[in-house]
């Protein structure tokens, strides 16, 4: 048993620190993995039949990269947790999406943050505490789609050609 060092002082009460001693190190929780998973929403990689919205019109339409945006959203995981409201608000953020897709870049952070709170990237996922259950019989996926956007921009043709 380890002797404690205390001060004469303290023994006869006079130097006494106020409230509870501090816990131990060992007594704290820790969000442990299987803690983490046991908080954790985990959704299901499978294909819903779930009725979901269509963009609505737009003077002038939709660009064609903000159409597939919404279709890469309504066709995510995700989606199926969505309630009205949630549509409602990505369909905010799809006129945010189109503006930032044809050029207007002042909504870049805007568009960043409500992204977020659907879980956009795994970093999201992680915060939201949402786990996707990938389906058993579902093929690893390989990318984006091979078509060309014309906004894509090849680096090293361009430190090649800057020189």
């Amino acid at each position: 048993m380890a002797a404690s060092l205390v001060c004469p002082a303290d023994m006869e009460g006079i130097f006494r620190m106020p409230g509870p001693p501090p816990n131990p190190v060992h007594s704290r929780p820790r969000d442990t993995r299987r803690r983490i998973e046991e908080k954790a929403t985990v959704i299901d990689d499978t294909p819903t039949t779930a009725a979901k919205p269509r963009l609505p019109n737009k003077e002038g339409g939709w660009a064609t990269q903000t159409k597939r945006w919404w279709e890469t959203w309504k066709e995510s995981p995700q989606a199926k947790t969505f309630t009205s409201t949630d549509w409602m608000f990505l369909i905010e953020t799809a006129y945010l999406a189109d503006a930032f897709f044809t050029g207007d870049l002042k909504h870049a952070g805007e568009l960043r943050q409500r992204m977020a709170k659907f879980g956009a990237t795994p970093e999201d996922r992680a915060r939201l505490r949402l786990q996707i259950k990938p389906h058993e019989d579902a093929a690893p996926e390989t990318g984006p789609p091979d078509e060309d956007t014309g906004h894509v921009v090849d680096f090293e043709l361009y430190r090649e050609l800057s020189g």
